[in-house]
């Protein structure tokens, strides 16, 4: 008799010990140790201990509770051996519904529940490893990025230099073409108004260019022009290409095979100064022959105002290509410059009928497949954590958005051994959200402290 007694009263405790400790966590032990009373963890009641995990809620936080769902803000405890322990809320226990992977919470009910946290537990190392292998290898291309980004660094930072140096050149280039126009223009205006000064026309200073005209006709320089120099010298205004025929050139010398100076400067040269029919092959060659100063002077100051002009255009461009690497080198890069290489280049990723595309320190943009391109927001900063500064980039002021606005975009950075663009979202209106993975975002911190997984 007392042998059944005993074990009836063992069998007892074991099921009070049971009902008791159920639900709660291993931190939460030191509050739920054998006593005559209980203190609610919020410290505001006192009850018997055997009220703890009657079924019926005692204490306003639930705490006496813990492991059935007599209180409406208690919580359950999922001990889930072999996967992640964690918390429900305790109106599921006994639910007929299995929430925690051990079956825990269906102890008293008809729910057939199977103790899966070892299957789970396994995926979830399996996954934990992956990621920590992704990182491995994302920290060792991060490396080699950071690499490339101080020469590339180095490269942006001579380009500069030289550009500098190119503008410096230019700088003082323009300044002497524009000396040279300055000049070219006042003597275009001075020759302008020659005639007016009585300064004899067009052909002041004749004896000098008859005489100019003459000796270069007279290619033997005999002192006389024949029917051959003439043929070779001079030719028809309209059909410069057609050589003179020996008759053609008699008829220019008067008839005679050949002409002195003084009979030249009274027949022949009036007929070339005139340009009405014949002129002197090479003019260049014949000072004051058809030779306008007037038209030589403006021809002058056209040709350097051309000049001017394309030193001022190689000017502007060397400036906008300068401004342009200013503005870039302003950008933070990361503390390596590890971010420089993503400069310049651009992610596209197709969701359903719009192709997305992240040109990063640029702008973002989306376009329709009827061609439709619109501005999702211009590079606008960093907008990362403390403990992960780049980790998320913002983009702003892209166009208005029809509900007033404009729309804007934040950009997500996760660690991944590819850089690619993973998702879009627009989570509200004209405010898109996108994750963008690469090396360059792994850090060594997680290494340190390892992916946590509570297994």
């Amino acid at each position: 008799m007392r042998f059944h007694v005993f074990v009836a009263a063992v069998f007892c405790c074991d099921v009070v010990d049971s009902r008791r400790m159920r639900g709660i966590s291993s931190s939460y032990k030191r509050f739920y140790r054998e006593r005559r009373s209980f203190l609610c963890i919020d410290g505001s009641k006192i009850i018997p201990f055997e009220q703890v995990n009657d079924d019926y809620c005692d204490c306003e936080d639930g705490s006496d509770e813990p492991g059935t769902s007599a209180c409406p803000r208690g919580r359950f405890y999922c001990t889930n051996l072999g996967f992640r322990p964690h918390y429900i809320p305790s109106s599921r226990v006994n639910d007929g519904i299995c929430d925690c992977c051990d079956a825990s919470d269906e102890y008293n009910s008809h729910a057939h529940c199977q103790n899966t946290c070892w299957n789970l537990g396994q995926r979830e190392r399996a996954y934990v490893e992956g990621q920590m292998r992704t990182l491995d290898e994302g920290l060792q291309l991060k490396q080699q990025l950071i690499e490339e980004g101080v020469l590339l660094w180095r490269e942006k930072q001579a380009q500069l230099r030289e550009l500098q140096q190119v503008a410096e050149d230019l700088q003082v280039k323009l300044e002497e073409r524009r000396r040279t126009k300055q000049e070219a223009d006042r003597h275009k205006e001075h020759e302008s108004r020659a005639p007016e000064a009585g300064d004899g026309g067009l052909f002041r200073g004749q004896n000098i260019t008859v005489t100019g005209t003459f000796k270069l006709l007279d290619s033997n320089k005999d002192g006389s022009i024949t029917v051959d120099e003439v043929q070779a010298k001079v030719s028809l205004v309209h059909d410069e290409e057609r050589l003179l025929s020996e008759d053609e050139a008699l008829a220019l010398l008067g008839g005679d095979h050949q002409m002195d100076l003084s009979e030249f400067e009274h027949t022949l040269w009036d007929t070339l100064a005139s340009g009405d029919h014949v002129k002197i092959k090479d003019e260049r060659g014949a000072p004051g022959v058809g030779e306008d100063p007037r038209l030589k002077a403006a021809d002058t100051a056209e040709r350097e105002a051309s000049n001017l002009k394309k030193v001022e255009e190689a000017y502007e461009t060397v400036n906008m290509e300068l401004s342009d690497l200013r503005e870039k080198l302003a950008i933070d890069y990361g503390p390596d410059w590890e971010f420089l290489f993503l400069n310049s280049q651009c992610y596209k990723l197709k969701v359903y009928e719009y192709t997305y595309t992240l040109c990063p320190f640029n702008q973002v943009a989306q376009q329709s497949t009827a061609g439709t391109e619109v501005s999702l927001g211009r590079w606008g900063m960093w907008d990362g954590t403390p403990e992960n500064q780049y980790g998320r980039m913002v983009y702003e002021n892209g166009e208005p958005c029809w509900q007033g606005g404009s729309r804007s975009t934040t950009v997500t950075l996760t660690c991944g051994t590819e850089t690619a663009l993973r998702s879009v979202k627009e989570p509200s209106k004209c405010q898109y959200i996108m994750d963008f993975q690469t090396p360059v975002a792994c850090q060594p911190v997680l290494k340190q402290r390892g992916i946590h997984s509570e297994l």
